[in-house]
């Protein structure tokens, strides 16, 4: 009884103090409060309000297109100083007296629609007419009928705006945490001198499916890969049953050039890898080696895909200047001709080895979301289809090459498979142990034109992406040693569903489907 007592003295205590915080509280209103029966103009800050969260929902879901800072200072400007002006310039306006019947409207509009126009660009990196005529009607509607709650609104924005922070923080610091312990080679390759010096040819068509895969996986069923023949007659050496260490552009090709594996160096998406753009267009060892054995280097593509964040150009020449790319973009619009700026580069200083890095976007892989997947058939339909714009492209360059450099290495890699089987990329998260589908991830093409058609004996030991490059220089410097440092030839994935999240190996050194934490 006692002790009950106590409970409620403690209790009336705590009721009487809360009692008198809310009579404290209703005579000072809270800044929220001030604010939202404030009847002064909010111009600046209604235009800040509708312009912060864009920023950062962009930020923490694009972060690695845009962590520069070109890229903070151009969407501080368009999503935020921009619309200042906007709104103060209109709110001075819609004051004359002529238009004064309208001023209560403005800012009300501007807000809503200007908030919804940026998410919209946010979302699809474009505009959509039909969409923005949409917002253009709710955004009068709201104004209309609406205007006397534009503050509550406001309070709303910026609450997103806090949010946005709080989940823009961990990707922040999973960047400003990143780790290069990777990179590191395990012997002196960088130090490797060539003793041949022919021109070397890097042709990468985006999701070519290794030809032996072709035939016999049952996603696929292709008995005569048209391309197999043409390489063939053109002296290309196929390798059978070659494939990626991982299951995106950026994810292989950084482990690819860097000649090591990475992990996904805890990553969350198998599609975006931190800092691989900057790693396969700025600084990597095949560059590095390159540089150290007097070649230049020239990157050409058909799409700005690996330039999309600016990074620091590694290569002598790149096919795209930066004042052509948007800040906002995917990176896959058009493709641009490759073949012409080719033919120039390869007459250009005749005297000096050349390395390019070609980048073709067919035939691709299957779409990345259920909401615009056609189904396992259609998309294997629309694969297939994307194989015969590659064979083209492929042949044009391959003609192009031997017509003017008939002693050129050339190799032909492709970054990843083709997801056929699927009915959307980012199944790739969920958990299998379907053989096929798994190799219809990792399984690409690799096919390699040697000057004067003689192969090395140790051309066996290509069976993945990560060891291309180690081989390749094992061949040019006659030096074998570096062989002894090969990588693991593991292929790995990132799981969300089925099973704990992690990073997963697929499959093991020796091309067997296993399913082990990394």
């Amino acid at each position: 009884m006692e002790r009950k007592r106590e409970y409620i003295v403690i209790l009336t205590s705590m009721v009487k103090s809360h009692s008198e915080s809310g009579k404290t509280n209703r005579s000072r209103p809270s800044f929220i409060g001030r604010f939202l029966r404030s009847e002064k103009d909010v111009p600046v800050i209604a235009a800040v309000a509708a312009g912060l969260y864009p920023i950062l929902f962009y930020f923490t879901n694009n972060y690695t297109l845009i962590n520069t800072w070109a890229h903070l200072g151009y969407f501080v400007l368009f999503f935020l100083l921009v619309p200042i002006v906007i709104f103060l310039v209109a709110n001075r306006v819609f004051k004359l007296p002529f238009l004064r019947k309208w001023h209560k409207y403005v800012i009300p509009f501007l807000n809503v629609f200007i908030f919804a126009f940026l998410l919209e660009i946010c979302l699809y990196a474009d505009i959509q007419k039909k969409l923005t005529a949409l917002l253009l009607v709710v955004a009068a509607l709201f104004a209309f009928f609406l205007y006397k709650h534009l503050k509550k609104v406001i309070v709303i924005q910026f609450v997103l705006a806090g949010i946005g922070i709080f989940t823009l923080i961990p990707t922040v610091i999973s960047q400003l945490n990143y780790s290069k312990e990777w990179m590191t080679q395990p012997d002196e390759i960088e130090q490797v001198e060539f003793t041949k010096k022919p021109n070397i040819y890097f042709l990468q068509p985006d999701g070519y499916v290794n030809f032996s895969e072709l035939r016999q996986n049952r996603y696929y069923q292709v008995e005569q890969p048209e391309l197999e023949g043409f390489l063939e007659s053109k002296g290309f050496k196929n390798y059978d049953n070659f494939r990626s260490n991982y299951a995106s552009t950026l994810s292989s090709n950084s482990a690819t050039f860097m000649m090591k594996h990475h992990h996904y160096n805890k990553g969350s998406s198998f599609t975006e890898a931190i800092n691989a753009r900057n790693v396969i267009i700025s600084d990597n060892t095949v560059l590095r080696v390159l540089r150290a054995n007097g070649y230049k280097t020239h990157f050409l593509a058909e799409k700005p895909y690996l330039l999309l964040n600016r990074p620091e150009l590694g290569y002598d020449y790149s096919n795209f200047d930066y004042d052509d790319i948007a800040f906002i973009g995917t990176g896959l619009g058009e493709p641009q001709d490759i073949i012409t700026p080719l033919k120039q580069s390869i007459l250009i200083d005749p005297e000096k080895p050349k390395f390019f890095f070609v980048e073709v976007f067919n035939p691709g892989h299957i779409h990345g979301r259920k909401a615009d997947s056609r189904g396992i058939q259609g998309e294997k339909e629309l694969w297939l289809e994307s194989v015969e714009s590659a064979n083209i492209m492929v042949k044009n360059l391959i003609s192009t090459i031997q017509e003017l450099d008939p002693n050129a290495l050339i190799v032909i890699m492709a970054d990843h498979g083709g997801f056929v089987g699927m009915e959307y990329t980012n199944q790739t998260y969920k958990k299998t142990e379907d053989r096929d589908l798994i190799y219809s991830i990792f399984s690409s093409q690799l096919s390699i034109s040697w000057p004067n058609a003689d192969a090395p004996d140790f051309d066996t030991k290509f069976s993945s992406a990560v060891n291309v490059f180690r081989i390749l220089f094992s061949y040019l410097s006659d030096d074998t040693t570096y062989l002894n440092e090969l990588q693991p030839d593991e292929s790995y994935v990132l799981i969300k569903e089925d099973a704990p999240k992690g990073t997963y190996m697929y499959i093991d050194d020796e091309g067997k489907i296993v399913f082990k934490k990394h």
